[in-house]
């Protein structure tokens, strides 16, 4: 398969609390379980449980920074809240959580982060931190290979989304029952890696692919959820795009937009470093 002329990597994203806004960054560095810094912190509930946008859209309106000595500490910043700097717990003692179907081992930040957000979502809450990705939770055996490991993202190490298919998403949308809603912008889908310079879903049929010097595989196409319909300003709800996914891009019972992706090597990648489709 050849790959798309001019074709580029256009934005690079990283959330380093599962569900809180996310931080451009002009480079990242490529780990087997995703960009470093994204998701290595998300919260609970006190039953153990992955709380998310899902469940709280206010989420939208907070956000996690990696600290200034790119230590793995991140700072908070939410509307009526004062800064929070959290500093990467030790990892001595590691409770269990549920993200989702997944059972991981999990390390819990100190104290001033659960009130912290407790305060914030009115709503008892606790941030916790992965401190062993590599062997903390596998990748979906169905659609990864043997060793693949991912953090808190919602299955696989990267999401990958291209403009050219939120253009023709939005053109569906426009011609819709809810016109009013779009455009679109690419932060309801919250993606790591966006590309520029492809036909409309062409990533459809992507298989392996290069950004710059690194490998990655396609795993599958990311099923999409409630979250989408949360403007990411406002917090507030509406029906799309799952209204337009619904009619235009369901396989099943699942509604898609994006790839998800999964590293064969390591390296850095950076705005404008070139798409290479390699099957």
């Amino acid at each position: 398969m050849s790959s798309p002329v001019h074709s580029v990597l256009a934005a690079v994203h990283i959330h380093p609390v599962k569900s809180l806004g996310g931080c451009a960054q002009e480079s990242a560095v490529v780990e087997p379980w995703g960009l470093a810094g994204d998701r290595r912190w998300m919260l609970v509930d006190t039953a153990g449980k992955v709380v998310t946008q899902r469940q709280h859209a206010r989420l939208a309106l907070a956000s996690a920074e990696p600290g200034a000595d790119a230590d793995g500490s991140v700072r908070l910043s939410a509307p009526g809240c004062e800064p929070l700097t959290v500093a990467v717990p030790d990892p001595v003692d590691t409770v269990t959580v549920a993200l989702f179907h997944d059972k991981v081992e999990v390390v819990p930040a100190d104290g001033a982060a659960h009130a912290w957000f407790s305060a914030y979502l009115g709503a008892e809450v606790r941030l916790v931190h992965l401190d062993d990705p590599a062997r903390r939770r596998p990748v979906d055996p169905a659609f990864s290979r043997p060793g693949d490991t991912v953090s808190f993202a919602d299955g696989y190490p990267l999401l990958l989304t291209t403009r050219s298919s939120l253009d023709a998403l939005n053109s569906l949308v426009a011609q819709g029952d809810h016109p009013d809603e779009g455009p679109l912008p690419m932060n309801r889908f919250r993606p790591n890696v966006v590309v520029q310079g492809t036909a409309p879903w062409a990533e459809d049929d992507w298989y392996r692919i290069a950004i710059g010097d690194v490998l990655f595989r396609v795993a599958k196409p990311c099923d999409r959820c409630v979250v989408t319909t949360t403007d990411q300003r406002t917090a507030e709800r509406g029906k799309e795009p799952l209204r337009t996914l619904t009619r235009h891009r369901r396989v099943g019972s699942d509604l898609l937009f994006g790839q998800n992706l999964i590293p064969e090597t390591s390296g850095t990648i950076r705005l404008g470093d070139p798409l290479r489709i390699l099957a």
